[in-house]
């Protein structure tokens, strides 16, 4: 009877610590800071209980295991995670639990026949067996752990929206391996006719063939995910460059249209002498209504041609002068005070780049804003070899941080209901990325309801 109550007591701890170590697995991926820490309290919850209710009831391990991603799944938008990978973490829990098992079943199975070899006494065989049983307990946690951990860092962080053909490929090799570990831990030990048989004494090889398979399912799910993170990567650098390659675009035709604006005012001025002709006639004439006229349509069409803000480079010019526009529609105040690198080492359209995403972020944050005073703030300091470029703006709401990139979570929803996320959040990693070829950096800060954003650049005498 105590053997008994030790067994029970032994297994509610261990479903205790399965249950801690999911919560811990889980809580890397649920997005935002509020109420994380309820969050994976409820994830231990929802596991503890539903794996001791079954035990008080006699539900099998694999219906307890069902039961439980339903419900982690029923809670997702509450987890802030995405349904589909809510199952998917689950299915990869549940199947580096299964194989850590196996591995030290094995490994449990040799000790226990020599702990108790050579025993005669019933209490010390008992002693014994509980003392080698707490011993591997205390192990299949902490190989659990480590599982776990290194399955993370190959995870990291998956994309915010998980295709279904991604899904089932990711969990083929797991869903297989939870399903030989319940085949193989109804086989460890059965009962026939009063008669009772141990797998590993019907077939010794087991004791090393399960354990091995166990590790190379452990194994095949781990290079599934690193594929597959793989791939994800080499998305999301086609996406940049897709994204970078239509700004240069952009940028090369707006610098067309300003050539265009320059070619205009060439033919006023050539057209100049004309219109003082015109003027000295009507002045001359007495006509000094329709001389006022006659000027104020000329002031007219050389505002056409105005650029308000000046930087001291054509790309630039483009961009900030682009961005003012589009922030006084929005009624927002803009202030510039960048002036361009006079240095032949730095690329005006890797500058262009930089200072377009983050005036167009700037915008895009602003333009959430239901009130407040919305603002945006651009410099650009030359000293010495560094070249200093800032963004500062006004923004409403809370910043996520990606924990695998540094960089603010786009909060933006997909363009259309259902559909992909939009390329928003891709800015600032291109900012990182044009920064880069000048052993530059990126620094974000956050401080109430002020964003700002500063870009340090490096002269680079071989920089081509």
């Amino acid at each position: 009877m105590g053997f008994m109550l030790f067994q029970h007591i032994a297994s509610g701890a261990e479903t205790v610590l399965c249950a801690f170590c999911m919560a811990a697995f889980f809580r890397p991926y649920m997005a935002g800071r509020k109420n994380r820490l309820q969050k994976t309290i409820a994830v231990f919850l929802v596991y503890g209980t539903v794996y001791v209710a079954g035990e008080a009831v006699s539900i099998s391990g694999w219906l307890c295991m069902v039961i439980v991603i339903l419900l982690l799944m029923a809670g997702s938008r509450w987890l802030c995670m995405e349904r589909k990978q809510v199952f998917l973490y689950g299915i990869l829990f549940f199947c580096t639990r299964d194989m850590g098992r196996l591995i030290t079943e094995s490994l449990y199975y040799l000790f226990n026949g020599k702990i108790v070899q050579g025993l005669d006494n019933e209490n010390m065989i008992y002693r014994n067996v509980a003392a080698g049983y707490s011993v591997f307990m205390i192990l299949r946690i902490i190989l659990l752990s480590a599982m776990l951990l290194f399955l993370s860092k190959k995870l990291k962080k998956g994309p915010p929206e998980l295709h279904t053909k991604e899904l089932c490929y990711l969990c083929l090799t797991p869903v297989v391996g939870i399903m030989f570990g319940n085949i193989i831990f109804r086989l460890l030990f059965t009962v026939k006719e009063n008669v009772f048989f141990s797998l590993y004494d019907q077939y010794p090889a087991f004791i090393g063939l399960v354990p091995l398979i166990a590790a190379l399912f452990y194994a095949g799910m781990m290079v599934t995910v690193a594929s597959w993170q793989e791939m994800v990567g080499l998305q999301e650098e086609k996406k940049k460059y897709f994204v970078e390659q239509q700004q240069l675009a952009a940028i090369r035709e707006r610098i067309g249209e300003v050539e265009q604006f320059y070619d205009g005012i060439r033919r006023m001025k050539h057209e100049m002498k004309n219109h003082l002709t015109n003027i000295k006639g009507l002045a001359g004439s007495g006509s000094y209504e329709e001389m006022e006229q006659y000027i104020a349509r000329m002031d007219e069409s050389m505002d056409v041609f105005e650029m308000s803000v000046r930087t001291g480079n054509a790309v630039t010019d483009v961009i900030v002068n682009d961005k003012q526009k589009a922030a006084e529609k929005q009624g927002i105040r803009f202030r510039s005070d960048f002036v361009y690198p006079a240095s032949d080492r730095y690329n005006a359209y890797d500058i262009a780049i930089i200072v377009n995403n983050l005036l167009q972020n700037a915008l895009e944050a602003c333009g959430r804003m239901a009130s407040g005073e919305k603002y945006i703030s651009l410099s650009g300091i030359r000293k010495n070899r560094f070249f200093l470029i800032s963004v500062k703006n006004s923004f409403d709401g809370e910043v996520v941080f990606d924990k695998s990139t540094n960089l603010p979570v786009s909060t933006k929803a997909p363009d259309v209901p259902g559909g992909p996320a939009p390329l928003h959040g891709i800015g600032l990693s291109n900012v990182r990325r044009e920064a880069a070829k000048y052993l530059g950096n990126v620094d974000i800060k956050v401080k109430k309801n002020e964003f700002s954003v500063t870009v340090l650049l490096q002269e680079r005498s071989n920089h081509e």
